[in-house]
């Protein structure tokens, strides 16, 4: 196998490796980086990043329409169509320019060191679910284990730093610390349940996927094979996702009502609006300004902690964006387990009387 994989990384080109670090740097820095930073100074200065993207100055999110669905679909692509392009393009690259043998050593165990490495190299992306989405499917077309992958996913929303330090400034710091706390639970929990499931048979299947990955040599050029991918991911990923973002964007009065003082701590509202939550599609750090109003609208905190818990880790268009990297139990535990943080998030709110 040594002979094997020394021979694998001889004949991958090292410009592959160079141009992903270009893209990861570039890209970050001008995507996310840069932004976020400047950004910072607003939050810090305003207490606010802006308007509810969910309904505006509104206590209600519009009916549902033709209308309704394609001003959001308009507002969520203008916020998210840069990240999204920086997704394809890294979800393709770690396909074809990166030696294939570096994530299955990084990312292929089923250990917690595969996890922890998962959450710990999703932090610097600060994606938000959707436009993670392709590089989780990259991932896992290079045997990332599946809650390494899982970790990654999670972690780039629940875990990123601009959000967080948004949070404190717009909410308050007690918001930060709760999802600081409970989203390292959910990213490097659910990444280790989820490596757990994972049975002996399927085990050695994935071994066996990754010995004849490691062992083929590569076909063609690399260039050709990276911009293959990219166009096969964009076909692929692209139309489902824009689909899904109308008709949740058409959707958003059903599944929040409208809101106001009304709105208490009962466990059921706080189930409700983490149910919602989990369905929803927002862009990055879209829970902060989506949570004010509604806090300043007169909803109680506890749906407000669901929604803190929720909004941000997936979302029904990064479901079925990566529907083919993962069984359907784990996209079901997973689901089911950002809503019992969601309601956690709610009921701590509620008993520490945020």
């Amino acid at each position: 196998m040594e002979t094997t994989l020394s021979v694998r990384q001889e004949r991958h080109p090292i410009w592959g490796v160079v141009v992903f670090v270009l893209i990861v740097v570039a890209g970050l820095f001008y995507v996310k980086w840069s932004p976020y930073y400047h950004r910072v100074f607003v939050a810090a200065d305003r207490h606010s990043i802006g308007q509810s993207i969910l309904m505006g100055a509104s206590a209600s999110p519009p009916a549902p329409s033709l209308h309704a669905a394609v001003d959001y679909a308009i507002v969520y692509g203008k916020a998210v169509w840069q990240a999204l392009v920086l997704g394809l393009l890294l979800g393709s690259a770690v396909q074809a320019l990166l030696p294939p043998q570096w994530i299955a050593k990084a990312l292929g165990k089923t250990g917690f060191g595969s996890v922890a490495a998962g959450g710990l190299l999703s932090i610097p992306g600060m994606m938000c679910t959707c436009c993670a989405a392709p590089v989780v499917v990259g991932l896992r077309e290079r045997n990332a284990s599946p809650g390494s992958a899982i970790a990654f996913w999670l972690g780039n929303s629940v875990l990123n730093p601009a959000t967080l330090v948004f949070m404190g400034f717009v909410l308050g710091w007690q918001w930060t610390g709760l999802r600081l706390a409970l989203g390292l639970l959910m990213v490097f929990g659910l990444g280790y349940i989820v490596n757990r499931m994972v049975t002996p048979g399927e085990a050695r299947v994935a071994e066996a996927e990754v010995d004849r990955v490691l062992a083929e040599a590569p076909q063609g050029n690399i260039f050709s094979r990276w911009m293959a991918t990219l166009a096969r991911m964009t076909i692929w990923l692209v139309p489902e996702y824009l689909v899904l973002v109308l008709l949740l964007g058409a959707a958003r009065a059903w599944l929040f009502p409208h809101v106001s003082p009304e709105i208490g701590n009962e466990l059921v509202w706080i189930v409700a609006f983490a149910i919602a939550g989990t369905l929803f599609v927002i862009p990055t750090a879209g829970e902060v300004p989506i949570i004010q109003a509604m806090l300043a609208l007169g909803m109680a905190a506890g749906p407000a902690g669901a929604l803190l818990m929720t909004l941000a880790p997936v979302s029904v268009p990064s479901l079925v964006m990566t529907g083919s990297a993962f069984r359907l139990r784990v996209l079901a535990t997973v689901v089911l387990g950002v809503i019992v943080f969601g309601v956690a998030g709610g009921l701590l709110t509620t008993a520490l009387r945020f």
